[in-house]
């Protein structure tokens, strides 16, 4: 288990799903974790803040829609002022508007991109400014295995996904001399509420294509996401691992 004992870190999109998971894994390695929920999900954020003081950890639960970039600076800096640092940042808050090309509307188009490419280069950007101080950071990204290999359907959310990744490079090459790190996980077909609704047709067909011939559960994408913030992984940067159970060998 990575050792993030005295790290802090913020996960957005943390009040539910891989992000709550992130959220606990980073807690259970030691990290102060701040909760980044929408507003108006304060509840279930709180209860992830539960979860993780029961266990013994600390948390708090910071508001942002991450589309905003003053609401991203302000809960940057909400997160410092009440956890005393910033070490870690996870960009995680994402949203699905699924539909086919020649039928996607403009909002369904834009609605993705600002929450899962623009939110991530908002935040990160709010973060960068404090960690280059610092000369310290990790930054970690979760994309998709969809912005890898594309989907149908999905033109909105590929399209994101692999901004973020090419975000992700890019910022990794900036902020190196700095000593900060930015790498992305590509999570597969992961056990999440949004998987639950499939068909039994579509999760068989989806399982087959896949090496292990099963989906993930969020703690496995938790798990590298650990690893990529922690010292463990001080000489990876720039990089973007698949968490797909053999889904895509890239």
């Amino acid at each position: 288990m990575p050792d993030l004992t005295g790290k802090v870190a913020l996960v957005t999109g943390a009040s539910s799903g891989i992000g709550a998971s992130v959220a606990k894994e980073l807690a259970r390695c030691g990290a102060a974790v701040a909760i980044n929920y929408y507003p108006g999900n304060e509840g279930d954020a709180q209860a992830v803040v539960a979860e993780i003081e029961s266990a013994g950890g600390r948390a708090v639960a910071v508001a942002a829609d991450v589309t905003d970039s003053e609401q991203t600076v302000a809960m940057i800096d909400s997160a410092i002022e009440s956890l005393g640092a910033l070490d870690i940042v996870v960009n995680n808050a994402g949203i699905t508007r699924d539909g086919l090309l020649v039928r996607m509307s403009d909002a369904d188009w834009g609605a993705v991109i600002s929450t899962n490419l623009t939110g991530v280069f908002n935040t990160t950007r709010a973060a960068a400014k404090h960690m280059m101080k610092a000369r310290s950071g990790a930054i970690v990204n979760v994309a998709s295995v969809i912005g890898l290999v594309g989907n149908a359907g999905q033109a909105n959310y590929a399209a994101a996904k692999a901004g973020v990744i090419g975000l992700t490079k890019s910022v990794a090459r900036e902020l190196a001399g700095r000593n900060v790190r930015a790498n992305a996980v590509a999570p597969g077909f992961i056990e999440t509420a949004m998987t639950a609704t499939l068909p039994e047709a579509v999760r068989e067909a989806s399982q087959e294509a896949i090496a292990l011939k099963r989906f993930g559960q969020p703690e496995d994408v938790a798990r590298a996401v650990a690893f990529l913030a922690s010292d463990d992984a001080g000489y990876i940067t720039g990089q973007t691992i698949a968490v797909d159970g053999g889904m895509t060998f890239v």
